[in-house]
């Protein structure tokens, strides 16, 4: 089994709604991870879009990962990473400006369902399957 890998919030969405797990990205990444970790930016997204009833899955499935947080060094790195990007006029979503940021930050390879724009960050590594 590999390293860690940092899961986005879109892998976690695609888990959630799914009935069949075993039909999931996630579940299809426990075949070369045995750990999974994900940034604090994308439990507050899990957190915002989530019912009272859902809170309980999600704690849950959080207590199975590692967090990474936000701080003054992923701060740094998204205010250049944004300002590059916007430059060359391909910004993307904050949220995940951030999640790229925390990535780099503590060079992660990213497992993502929207590779579109997480591809624009350069030196981030993207898992690819």
């Amino acid at each position: 089994m590999a390293e860690i890998i940092c899961l986005d919030t879109s892998v976690l969405i695609d888990y959630f709604r799914k009935k069949n797990k075993s039909k999931t990205y996630l579940f299809s990444l426990t075949n070369s991870f045995s750990e999974f970790g994900i940034t604090s930016i994308t439990l507050f997204e899990i957190f915002r879009g989530s019912t009272n009833q859902q809170l309980e899955f999600w704690e849950t499935l959080f207590k199975e990962f590692k967090i990474f947080s936000f701080d003054i060094h992923s701060a740094r790195i998204a205010s250049e990473l944004d300002r590059k990007l916007r430059g060359k006029n391909l910004s993307i979503g904050i949220p995940d400006l951030f999640i790229a940021s925390i990535a780099l930050h503590n060079d992660l390879l990213l497992a993502t369902l929207n590779k579109r724009h997480f591809e624009r960050v350069e030196n981030l590594k993207i898992f690819k399957d």
